[in-house]
C-alpha cells in the first residue's frame, strides 16, 4: 500500500471538519511549498544534483529550516540510493514520509496534560508580545468549557498597556472569569490571587497569561521562575503545561525565540499561531525538528475552534492532499 492511501486512511477515522481546517489553514503554505515542488518533480522528471539543489532551495524559502533541510535532503540522497530511485516522482511520498517522521519526533503526546490528582489543572502561557498568547488562551478556554469544564484565567500580563482588558475581552467572549489587578502589579501576585480563587470556586483548569517581554532575558526568566514557585507551592506539581506561544509568520524569528525561550524556562510544549496567514508553514518542521519540545496546538484561522490539537498526519495531509490523489489514481491504475 502507498504511504498516501496509508496516510488517507489514518486519518480517516478523524472527524472531516478537522481535516478541513488544516486544509484551509495551510493553503497559502501548500501553495508556496509543495506546489513548488510538484513543479520541480514535473519539470524536471529525473534525479540529479540539480534536482536536490532546486528541492533544497524551495524547502529553505519555505522556512523549512537550513538545518532541518540539510538533515532531510541528506535522508532523501540516501534512500534514492538504497532504493535505486530514478523517476523524480517517486520522491514524493518519501519526502512526504520523511515530514511525517520528522512531525512526530519521539512521538510525545501533543494532547494537553491535566493534573494527574484530579485537581485544578494548571496551564501557564510565555511569548513574547503580538504572537497571539492572549488569543490562544481564550480559544483554549473556550475549548475546554465545549468539554464541559469550568475555567478561570489569571491576567499576569501586568506591564503591557492593554493586555489585562484584552483578556477580559475574551472572558466575556468565552463566559469565563478573569483574576486581576492593577496594571504594573506584580505577576506573582496576579498569580497567587488566581490559585486561590480557583481552589475557592472549585475549578477544573486555570489558564494563566504571563508577561512577553524580552528586552531582559534574565529579568523575563526569574519572572517566571518566581512565578512558576508561586504555583507550585500553592498545587505541588503545578504548572502542569507552559506553553510557549509562537507566531508562525515570522518563520526564523519564531524558531530564534523558541531557542530563547527553550527549556530553560520550563516549556512543556509549543503552540503555533498564525498559520493560515502565512506561507512560512514550514517553519512548524524547523521547530518540531530542532527543539526537543512537541507542538501542542496550531492556530487556523480567526474562529474560536479554529485552535486545533496539532497532527502530523493531518498536517502533511492537508499540504499533499492534490498530490495524494493524483498519486492514489497512479496506484489505482497500476493495481488494475
Amino acid at each position: 500500500m502507498s504511504f498516501f492511501k496509508r496516510l488517507k486512511e489514518s486519518i480517516a477515522s478523524k472527524t472531516e471538519a478537522v481535516t478541513n481546517k488544516f486544509k484551509e489553514g495551510l493553503s497559502k503554505t501548500r501553495s508556496a511549498f509543495v506546489e513548488r515542488v510538484e513543479e520541480l518533480i514535473f519539470r524536471r522528471k529525473k534525479i540529479d544534483e540539480a534536482f536536490f539543489e532546486e528541492l533544497e532551495e524551495i524547502l529553505i524559502g519555505a522556512d523549512v529550516g537550513v538545518n532541518t533541510v540539510m538533515e532531510l535532503i541528506d535522508e532523501l540522497r540516501a534512500e534514492v540510493k538504497k532504493r535505486k530511485i530514478e523517476e523524480a516522482s517517486e520522491l514524493q511520498p518519501i519526502l512526504s514520509e520523511k515530514l511525517v517522521n520528522m512531525l512526530r519526533g519521539n512521538g510525545e503526546d501533543t494532547g494537553l496534560r491535566s493534573n494527574p490528582d484530579g485537581g485544578i489543572t494548571v496551564i501557564l502561557f510565555v511569548g513574547v508580545n503580538g504572537v497571539g498568547k492572549t488569543t490562544t488562551i481564550g480559544k483554549l478556554a473556550w475549548r475546554y468549557k465545549q468539554e464541559g469544564k469550568s475555567v478561570l484565567l489569571a491576567a499576569g500580563d501586568t506591564f503591557r498597556a492593554g493586555a489585562i482588558e484584552q483578556l477580559e475581552v475574551w472572558g466575556q467572549r468565552v463566559g469565563v472569569d478573569v483574576i486581576r489587578q492593577e496594571s504594573g502589579s506584580d505577576p506573582a501576585a496576579v498569580m497567587y490571587d488566581a490559585v486561590k480563587a480557583a481552589k475557592q470556586r472549585n475549578v477544573d483548569v486555570l489558564l494563566c497569561d504571563t508577561a512577553g517581554r524580552l528586552q531582559n532575558k534574565v529579568n523575563l526568566m526569574e519572572e517566571l521562575a518566581k512565578i512558576h514557585r508561586v504555583i507550585q507551592r500553592e498545587i505541588p506539581g503545578a504548572p502542569h503545561e507552559t506553553l510557549l506561544v509562537l507566531d508562525a509568520a515570522t518563520g526564523q524569528n519564531a524558531l530564534q525565540q523558541a531557542k530563547l525561550f527553550g527549556e530553560k524556562s520550563g516549556v512543556t510544549g509549543l503552540v503555533l499561531t498564525k498559520l493560515d496567514g502565512t506561507a512560512k508553514g514550514g517553519i512548524v518542521i524547523a521547530i518540531r525538528n530542532e527543539m526537543s519540545l512537541p507542538v501542542k496546538f496550531v492556530g487556523l484561522g480567526e474562529k474560536m475552534d479554529d485552535l486545533q490539537q496539532f497532527d502530523p498526519e493531518q498536517f502533511v495531509h492537508a499540504l499533499f492532499s492534490g498530490v495524494a490523489s493524483t498519486q492514489e489514481a497512479a496506484d489505482d491504475e497500476q493495481t488494475e
